[in-house]
């Protein structure tokens, strides 16, 4: 574990987005695993993940980190824990790119609570770029052909969201530790997937896809964003996030024969457009 916190922030980030980018692409390669079942397993194997990692990097102590997250931790935990669901049922009912895009917006949505929840002023750059985001969603969302596809894209707005809301609630809270917050939303997530499915019992294929997206992609990855955002510049740590976006729709074209409609990819490039405006007023504000 302390080979992984030496390693650059920017490259543990990468690393972070570029595992994050295969989620849709194994999603949708499960077999006959209903989405809630995937949600419970893939979840199961992200809550043993992080408990290892945090048995290694806090040892006896592990109980009092739990602790010391405090009620920020826990609410940040059981908020993200809706946005894994979210994702889950996004990836099932829409397109891998149009899932992809719209999770983009986080940047955007964290600039509107920045300035409802925090005071924080919006720039007149970040101003143009939650219009252009805007036009790019109702765009995107607006051709939207079938009611299952429309449900999906609407459903994906939670993960950036809950997103949005969990870097409010830290940086509202700058103590709270992020990683015993994961585990909170991994059980959360989890106990969503066991109740509302009819079974939990999948194949034993569909068994290890679940593993390498809750131990691997979405495990590993959350592990390096939150590692790596440590010590890289927040709006560096959002243009690396891009490269969630950009993998996503291109495993998913590559792997699974899945071609984006012409307007989730022009809706798609306005909101990565907006999103890049928005990075690029935070360098400016940090002064890279």
């Amino acid at each position: 574990m302390k080979l992984i916190s030496k390693l650059p922030g920017a490259l543990l980030v990468f690393l972070g987005a570029f595992l994050l980018s295969f989620g849709g692409l194994i999603v949708k390669s499960f077999e006959g695993a209903t989405l809630w079942q995937i949600l419970f397993w893939r979840q199961l194997f992200f809550v043993v993940l992080v408990i290892i990692f945090l048995l290694f990097t806090y040892k006896k102590k592990i109980f009092i980190a739990l602790y010391q997250s405090g009620i920020p931790g826990f609410i940040g935990g059981i908020i993200l824990g809706f946005g894994f669901s979210a994702y889950v049922f996004a990836m099932y009912n829409t397109t891998v790119a149009n899932a992809n895009f719209i999770i983009q917006t986080q940047a955007i949505f964290l600039a509107i609570f920045g300035y409802l929840f925090l005071n924080e002023k919006i720039s007149k750059l970040t101003l143009a770029s939650i219009i252009l985001a805007i036009s790019g969603i109702l765009l995107m969302v607006g051709n939207s052909l079938s009611p299952g596809q429309l449900s999906g894209n609407l459903v994906a707005f939670v993960m950036p969201i809950s997103f949005a809301v969990l870097i409010i609630i830290v940086r509202k809270y700058p103590k709270v530790d992020m990683i015993p917050l994961q585990l909170f939303a991994g059980i959360a997530a989890m106990f969503i997937g066991y109740f509302v499915s009819t079974k939990i019992s999948i194949s034993a294929n569909d068994l290890f896809l679940a593993f390498i997206a809750g131990f691997f992609q979405v495990g590993l990855g959350f592990i390096f964003i939150t590692i790596g955002a440590k010590k890289t510049l927040s709006a560096m740590v959002g243009i690396l996030m891009m490269t969630e976006a950009v993998l996503g729709p291109f495993w998913a074209w590559i792997f699974l024969d899945e071609n984006p409609q012409f307007y989730a990819l022009i809706g798609g490039s306005i909101i990565l457009f907006a999103v890049f405006i928005q990075f690029y007023s935070l360098l400016i504000k940090e002064k890279i």
